[in-house]
């Protein structure tokens, strides 16, 4: 087997277990999304009940209903929920161009808390100025914890940094396009998203209303960032998964480019072979013949 011929089937051999990876991949990511977005439906009923709770809460301490007034003076806390890992697309260039404009738009100071390694390795070839990073979720049951780590880095520098606006930034898997982008406010709380529920009974507390109402508020911020880091770990790996896609026809139509190779290759070969075995034959059945002319 000629030298040439033996690389090429070398790199045939390659190409195929890179394909097996990306199919391998590609299977993953499908599962991983799927178990994120079935995990949805606990997370919005949990969210539901705190929402009750909150109408009832209501009925108990009113609270004003008109939007509050931007602060000029206080920061705006961006939370952008990015990739941890790659060989996601344009996810993380997605996410952080929709966190830049809510940045701009608001018009005050910014602190970005960026969440995913990737999406923080970006920010940063941005020149993004990141007060606060984290990892995001590898299984969609850490979304809590996550969520956690979120919420207290907030409320420390609610506490700190008078921080009065902050907005989450997040991918969701789209219906018709790979990615929808969403901007949630978090603080100042939106009531207006909830009806005071008065009850025939009233109910049982052991904190003053106002108290209530406000762990009830944290809360719901809790779920709400649940959802947002449920949501774009399924958007995240629905990305990954059509880039395999992608990344599989563009490998598949490697790979056939050089099993094409290596059957010419091997068929110049086999073809030399013949050739000069047909020579050597000719060259046999020529010599007794000479032998005789010379007698």
């Amino acid at each position: 087997m000629s030298e040439r011929l033996r690389d090429v089937q070398t790199r045939v051999h390659s190409v195929q277990q890179l394909s097996a990876v990306i199919t391998a991949m590609r299977g993953i990511a499908a599962a991983r999304s799927r178990e994120a977005q079935a995990s949805l439906e606990g997370i919005r009923a949990y969210a539901g009940v705190v929402a009750t709770a909150i109408g009832r809460a209501l009925a108990l301490q009113p609270v004003s209903r008109t939007e509050p007034p931007a602060s000029a003076h206080g920061a705006h806390a961006v939370v952008a929920l990015c990739a941890e890992q790659g060989f996601a697309g344009v996810f993380n260039e997605r996410v952080l161009d929709a966190a830049m404009r809510a940045a701009g738009d608001s018009g005050q100071p910014t602190l970005y808390l960026i969440v995913g390694n990737r999406g923080a390795s970006l920010a940063e070839e941005r020149g993004l100025s990141i007060d606060w990073s984290g990892a995001m979720v590898a299984r969609v049951a850490q979304a809590p914890e996550l969520a956690n780590r979120v919420v207290e880095a907030l409320y420390q520098r609610m506490a700190t940094r008078h921080v009065a606006r902050v907005t989450v930034v997040y991918a969701i898997p789209g219906p018709t396009t790979p990615l929808d982008i969403v901007q949630r406010r978090l603080v100042p709380f939106d009531f207006n998203r909830f009806a005071p529920k008065p009850s025939a009974i009233q109910p049982l507390t052991t904190l003053a209303p106002s108290q209530l109402l406000a762990k009830l508020v944290e809360e719901y911020v809790f779920a709400e960032l649940c959802e947002a880091a449920t949501l774009s770990f399924a958007a995240e790996n629905e990305a990954r998964m059509r880039a395999m896609i992608v990344a599989h026809e563009h490998v598949e139509d490697r790979l056939g480019q050089l099993v094409a190779q290596s059957h010419q290759l091997r068929q110049e070969e086999i073809t030399s072979e013949i050739i000069e075995l047909a020579g050597g034959a000719t060259a046999r059945n020529s010599a007794p013949e000479t032998s005789s002319a010379l007698r």
